[in-house]
């Protein structure tokens, strides 16, 4: 599976300026997008997931990235590191209470970036369980945006195994979903995603 992760992190460098700013990563275990952290001063990542932080690691020692990353295992409602920002990497919609996310990362930061799927991502159909996506953009309602934009890209597998493997933890329901795409070869699903900064 490829999204354009590239594209998605020049997004996310072009929509903020990360230069030089203490990063607050929320939910950055496994490490797809470490490369905004490169010209950072430091980013102290946050996951409840050990497995994730450990693969997170093996990216960052590959990138030579190390140096500049502090892992933390911790539920995020339980964080007191401060910093520039924070930033919640495809992680919004996992959290139980959105809006107290946010809150509560208001107080570590006085800028919160939120990287999320949007909600009329085909992805997000396959991937997630209806109204996760919805819920987490419908509680940032009570918050001002500073900046907001809206991008589209897609995800390619090379077969229907490849996608079954990225979604079987979703559930039963997310597998029913991608019935369709059995037999088939060098797909595409279309992805959406939207950066706001509040």
């Amino acid at each position: 599976m490829a999204a354009d992760i590239k594209q998605i992190i020049a997004d996310l460098l072009k929509f903020f300026d990360l230069t030089d700013k203490t990063i607050i990563s929320v939910g950055a275990g496994g490490g797809q997008f470490i490369e905004y952290g490169r010209n950072a001063k430091k980013v102290f990542a946050i996951d409840n997931d050990e497995s994730a932080l450990a693969m997170l690691k093996e990216n960052l020692d590959r990138s030579a990235l190390a140096d500049k990353f502090t892992l933390i295992h911790s539920d995020f409602y339980r964080a007191g590191q401060h910093g520039d920002v924070v930033i919640f990497e495809l992680s919004l919609h996992e959290m139980n209470d959105p809006a107290l996310a946010v809150r509560h990362a208001l107080t570590l930061a006085p800028n919160v970036i939120v990287l999320d799927h949007w909600v009329s991502s085909e992805w997000i159909f396959f991937h997630r369980r209806k109204g996760k996506g919805y819920d987490s953009w419908a509680a940032l309602e009570a918050f001002t945006f500073k900046k907001f934009r809206q991008y589209d890209t897609i995800e390619f597998f090379n077969d229907y195994e490849e996608l079954y493997q990225k979604i079987k933890d979703q559930g039963a329901v997310a597998v029913s979903r991608i019935e369709e795409f059995k037999g088939l070869k060098d797909f595409t699903i279309p992805l959406s995603y939207a950066l706001a900064l509040i």
